[in-house]
């Protein structure tokens, strides 16, 4: 099938390309594989929306309205930051600052990520209806299959090979290319879970670049679990070194409390056999059964996070105490630093959530411009910590998170009582991102801000890369939203709302904030005039795919920034 020009050429797709092409000209000679399936991997996705979005084969997931497909750019950013990341590594373990396990753990999880981008690529593939091929003589349908079995059997051909550099043994590589294939296969299923779960919820970008993280979060969970099972002998016959490696206590406490969480969901709904009767017209017995049915729910809850996460966090972790009572204890080591910090964050959320809540209801200001205080607050609250009290504030993140996952079940749940007030109060700040299913935007910001603080814990060459959320976010983003909307003429293109002022805005200022934080890190040998190029070329390509995407940029832009910020 011929495409016309103007498909192929669309804001977003150049800056995702440019972004890739960043990447493919720092990788070493030793990455040269990566490099490959990503470029594969690139590829698939780019044709796959196109034909995706020429033709609208894809109508069958119900998915968020006014968004484009965001299959390419969904596909290539997981794998995108565990490639940058592996490109910063790389550069440590030619310095002796690693030992060649790190390699190991990155290397799986990039191939981890990028199978499970490429498995969901071919369930859309499969997905679409082939009118198009059918149209097509016998000879072109032919040399298409052939092309899509090319690639694929390359793709397993640069994989094989890249564990082979790592594990000597036959059998070792055919255990890791087994585990790896698992991951594709769970997000191909998940994905369709989602989205039919949530319809309308999410472009197919975002609902790829959510099930690849969570496939990718939770196999290391179940990674560590079977490791642990096996032995640390056996297990490294089975799983990989990333799995028996010594970690912090916050990574098994933050994945705990979030599985927990998710499998409360999951088990409530299954008990969830009372409905009908909810729905009689009787308001007292309709009362009785909903309080009925707050307490099985606070009682499993309890449960799960009292016996069983905790259970599952000493089993994985050789805790010198009870993993909350270790939390505790972690909370008050620093008692001045660390309690004077919550008590700053609760001071800042109260008065923040008071004032803009009464805006949101009395006054005329739109929306978009009151969510971007809520960026601001995360910088006020994100960046002294994140410079004073990194590690209490991964711990925070974690907490927040779970405190988050746990208020949109109850509001999801309508749980008595406090889930309709937390429905009002959550829509009070929605925008056309979110459904009145599913609010994730609040997510999106947090995990925009964590995910590059999480990813830079251990070894750090480049000191801006955990302000990455921080900065496009609390700092790019709000100035490029507030100038756009206040003074923005010139835009974009014809169809979108974004400007050139907004985005000329957002860089500057992002610009601008390095330049007053880079004095405040310089002891960590951060050489100033030796990045500025480096450093404007990712605030550029980070800004730009804020002005171009239709897609979820609280989610997006982060990890584009780091993944530039670590070359």
């Amino acid at each position: 099938m011929a495409f016309s020009m103007s498909p192929l050429l669309n804001g977003e797709r150049a800056v995702v390309l440019f972004f890739i092409t960043s990447l493919l000209v720092s990788l070493p000679f030793s990455l040269l594989y990566y490099g490959l399936a990503l470029s594969l991997l690139t590829l698939a996705a780019l044709c796959i929306e196109i034909q995706a979005e020429s033709s609208n084969s894809l109508h069958q997931f119900k998915t968020r309205p006014g968004a484009s497909s965001g299959i390419l750019l969904g596909a290539i950013t997981l794998p995108g930051v565990m490639l940058a990341k592996m490109i910063q590594l790389t550069r440590a373990f030619s310095s002796n600052h690693i030992a060649l396990e790190e390699i190991e753990t990155w290397t799986m999880q990039f191939w981890s990520t990028s199978t499970c981008c490429l498995s969901v690529l071919t369930l859309l593939k499969n997905s679409m209806h082939e009118s198009d091929v059918v149209s097509l003589a016998c000879p072109q349908r032919l040399w298409r299959l052939r092309l899509d079995l090319g690639c694929k059997i390359l793709y397993g051909v640069v994989c094989y090979s890249s564990l082979a550099t790592i594990y000597p043994n036959v059998v070792h590589v055919a255990l890791m290319l087994s585990w790896i294939v698992c991951h594709g296969l769970v997000a191909s299923k998940l994905i369709q879970h989602l989205l039919c779960t949530f319809p309308a919820c999410a472009s197919i970008g975002e609902a790829l670049l959510v099930t690849s993280g969570l496939v990718l979060y939770f196999g290391d969970m179940l990674g560590c679990t079977i490791a642990k099972v096996l032995g640390a002998f056996s297990s490294s016959d089975l799983v990989s070194f990333q799995y028996t490696m010594n970690r912090s206590e916050i990574s098994p406490i933050v994945q705990g409390l979030l599985l927990g969480l998710l499998l409360c969901s999951v088990i409530f709904k299954h008990l969830h056999i009372w409905e009908c009767i909810l729905n009689t017209e009787n308001s007292e017995a309709k009362k009785y059964f909903e309080i009925r049915r707050s307490m099985i729910f606070f009682a499993l809850l309890g449960f799960i996070l009292i016996v069983v996460v905790p259970s599952w966090m000493m089993f994985v972790h050789e805790f010198d105490a009870h993993p909350y009572l270790w939390v505790i204890s972690f909370t008050f080591s620093e008692p001045l630093k660390r309690i004077s910090l919550c008590v700053y964050w609760l001071s800042l959320i109260c008065a923040s959530i008071l004032r803009f809540y009464n805006i949101s209801r009395n006054s005329k200001i739109e929306r978009i411009l009151l969510r971007k205080y809520y960026h601001l607050m995360a910088v006020l609250m994100f960046l002294p910590a994140l410079i004073f009290q990194p590690r209490f504030l991964n711990l925070a993140f974690g907490a927040a998170l779970a405190v988050f996952l746990a208020l949109e079940i109850i509001r999801v749940w309508r749980i008595w009582p406090l889930g309709q007030p937390v429905h009002q109060f959550m829509n009070a700040f929605t925008d056309h991102r979110d459904s009145e299913l599913l609010i994730v935007s609040h997510f999106s910001l947090l995990l925009g801000c964590a995910l590059p603080i999480w990813m830079s814990s251990g070894y750090n060459d480049r000191p801006l890369a955990p302000f990455a959320g921080i900065l496009s976010l609390g700092i790019g983003d709000t100035m490029a939203s507030v100038v756009g909307h206040k003074y923005g003429v010139l835009r974009w293109s014809k169809t979108g709302k974004k400007t050139i002022e907004g985005t000329a805005a957002g860089i500057t200022s992002v610009l601008a904030a390095c330049s007053i934080l880079l004095p405040l890190i310089a002891s960590t040998g951060y050489i100033l005039t030796e990045r500025w190029l480096s450093l404007l070329l990712a605030v550029t390509i980070s800004g730009l795919l804020e002005a171009y995407t239709a897609q979820l940029d609280n989610a997006f832009i982060p990890l584009v920034f780091f993944s530039l910020l670590c070359l």
